[in-house]
């Protein structure tokens, strides 16, 4: 079996195309799509089209998804603006973007399709490993996740009890591939918004047969101008934000690093 999985999509189809194309090409049967699904992009849509579309596709909900969904913000919050007029400006940001993703979804009749999305998903490969697929880490759909350099003691007990061997999330947007204990714990990266000096798509391709499996990190180049002409005419009202990652303004880590897997493409 080869299953794609991948997360963070972020209302970025043309990035989403790009790797289920590269997918296609390796053969990949199956997906599971490991939420953030539509907010922060401009095609949240279009994006849910292609997402329920994939063969064999399972699905987690992500913490903005959460966000669309319920009300739920990240911050600054109400209270903190009121006692600091400062982050007023980022308070009426987050709540416009969230608004947007929230009218075009509904307008579209995709929300009760997004309030039945899993909070994980799990498998159990040929030969007898257990996978088990979340947004952040086990339990939670937000939080420090999975990353390359979070403490060794933190993210041995984040994936504590999951009985799983292998787990793999997204959120961060940092492709990662660590051991602690017994568990093996995998970052997939992010198809959009990324925040590496690699902007292009990654995500990971399990390759499994009854002899073993193993775990092939993947990146795929997509059109950003392609990406920017749409997002210009969507009328995003974080259109500037979401330009700003394809932009590489958003950068924080260099894409190769201890607990960084080196890509196969």
């Amino acid at each position: 079996m080869k299953l794609g999985l991948i997360s963070d999509v972020h209302g970025n189809r043309t990035a989403l195309e790009a790797v289920v194309r590269d997918g296609g090409a390796q053969g990949v049967e199956a997906w599971w799509v490991l939420g953030d699904l539509v907010a922060i992009g401009p095609e949240p849509v279009p994006t849910l089209e292609l997402i329920a579309q994939l063969p064999g596709v399972r699905l987690v909900r992500g913490n903005t998804d959460r966000y669309v969904l319920t009300g739920d913000r990240p911050g600054p919050t109400a209270q903190e603006v009121a006692t600091n007029q400062e982050l007023l400006p980022l308070f009426t940001a987050v709540e416009g973007s969230f608004s947007w993703t929230r009218g075009a979804v509904a307008a579209h009749g995709w929300l009760g399709w997004l309030e039945d999305l899993a909070v994980e998903v799990r498998t159990l490969l040929p030969d007898g490993t257990r996978v088990l697929g979340v947004h952040a880490s086990p339990g939670r759909d937000d939080g420090p996740g999975i990353s390359p350099d979070r403490p060794d003691d933190e993210l041995r007990h984040a994936v504590r009890g999951c009985d799983a061997d292998v787990v793999c999330a997204g959120h961060t947007h940092l492709p990662t591939d660590r051991k602690v204990g017994d568990v093996r714990a995998v970052n997939l990266g992010s198809v959009s918004n990324p925040i590496t000096d690699d902007l292009r798509a990654s995500y990971v391709i399990l390759h499994a047969d009854r002899h073993g499996h193993r775990l092939e990190h993947r990146r795929v180049a997509y059109d950003h101008d392609e990406f920017l002409a749409i997002l210009a005419r969507a009328g995003h009202p974080g259109a500037d934000f979401i330009a700003s990652f394809q932009r590489g303004d958003q950068v924080r880590h260099p894409a190769i690093r201890p607990g960084a897997p080196l890509p196969a493409s």
